[in-house]
């Protein structure tokens, strides 16, 4: 590009900021590193395809009156898996209402991030982690959500919410209820303990429940017996179903002598579970995420707007306790067993909103055990 190179071009266009004021317009090789220079910038980091336009920065900075020698140098760009960072194909998504504006917790935009929940530390643990390099490289997604991971294993109080709730009599159980003490962050002993609210009807995961369950589920089935955490040993001792045969109802009974879930006689119990109090739970909408393109690669396919995951967002409404719904914005937790989560922007004292950070689960681990 040193031979004959475009230096400026003449535009007799009216410029919407400067009006007709001028009519020679500076090419961007040309002002690239004179600007840098006026703007005392020692060091140009570039990506990779400006390599070829170094020779005209270096030779018109070094031929003309510039008041520093700035250098520049390229690097390969950051690619993440099952996303795209091309600013035109992230304007494209805000601009045909495939995602709610450029802080959607799917873009990956640090507004974006912020808002979903990922904390600056992460980010920078990211940055660091993945290192500079010359060569193109794909970093995978979950490597992010890894760092994020530890971050918030350290700094995320620990909270009770049921995502898809199976209500649990416990026929046994003493109708005034009581409080429970529970621990805020078993990572941080200076977090403390809070009081959770028990009665003799509570929630659990639909998941955690099997009828016909097989030898090795650990969670609740007829005639078996887990821990609730923070509370009791409970025996599931019938199934209610509705006219269709769905499951809308357990019965139990309780162990009185099994209170913090430990029990005098030392008898083993391997299933935990976490819940929350049907009389004192509040309702909140959580929001979880998966990748926004089904492709790994989207930006290499023909059309990347054609491998949009359709099932990138779903909105479910949770039971919470209700220390959960005193949360400012961008307060970080983890919901017990589920993942870690984020208070959104849109929500309202009468109306928490969540958005789902990460899952619990170190997939990133796996991925590596399995590269060996």
């Amino acid at each position: 590009n040193m031979r004959d190179p475009v230096i400026y071009r003449v535009l007799h266009e009216n410029h919407p900021r400067t009006g007709d004021a001028w009519c020679i317009y500076p090419t961007y090789d040309f002002a690239h590193g004179q600007s840098d220079a006026i703007e005392g910038v020692t060091h140009s980091l570039c990506t990779l395809e400006f390599a070829d336009h170094r020779p005209l920065y270096d030779w018109l900075v070094a031929h003309l009156p510039t008041p520093g020698v700035p250098r520049q140098t390229e690097f390969a760009r950051l690619n993440l898996t099952y996303t795209v960072l091309s600013k035109r194909k992230l304007m494209q998504l805000v601009q045909d209402g495939i995602v709610d504006g450029w802080d959607d917790p799917r873009m990956p935009t640090l507004k974006a991030l912020r808002r979903r929940g990922f904390p600056a530390a992460a980010v920078r643990e990211f940055a660091k982690g993945i290192g500079v390099a010359r060569a193109d490289s794909v970093v995978e997604y979950e490597y992010l959500e890894a760092c994020a991971r530890e971050v918030l294993n350290k700094t995320a109080l620990r909270r009770m919410a049921v995502l898809n709730p199976l209500k649990v009599v416990i026929e046994n159980y003493p109708e005034e209820g009581e409080l429970l003490d529970a621990v805020n962050n078993p990572e941080n002993e200076a977090d403390g303990m809070r009081q959770v609210a028990f009665s003799r009807e509570i929630y659990i995961e639909r998941d955690d429940f099997m009828e016909d369950a097989p030898k090795k589920f650990f969670r609740l089935s007829p005639g078996k017996e887990v821990r609730l955490r923070y509370a009791y040993f409970i025996t599931c001792t019938d199934v209610i179903k509705d006219d269709n045969g769905e499951i809308v109802e357990l019965r139990a009974t309780y162990d009185p002598a099994s209170s913090g879930g430990e029990s005098p006689d030392g008898r083993k119990v391997r299933g935990t579970l976490h819940w929350v109090d049907a009389r004192s739970h509040r309702t909140a909408e959580v929001r979880r995420y998966k990748h926004l393109f089904t492709s790994e690669n989207p930006a290499a396919e023909e059309d990347f707007l054609a491998v949009v995951n359709p099932d990138s967002k779903s909105v479910i409404e949770a039971l919470i306790e209700p220390a959960l719904a005193e949360d400012p914005v961008g307060t970080q937790v983890q919901f017990e067993r589920l993942g870690y989560f984020c208070v959104d922007a849109d929500a309202a004292p009468e109306r928490p909103v969540f958005n789902e950070i990460v899952a619990l689960r170190d997939s990133w681990k796996k991925i590596q055990k399995a590269q060996g």
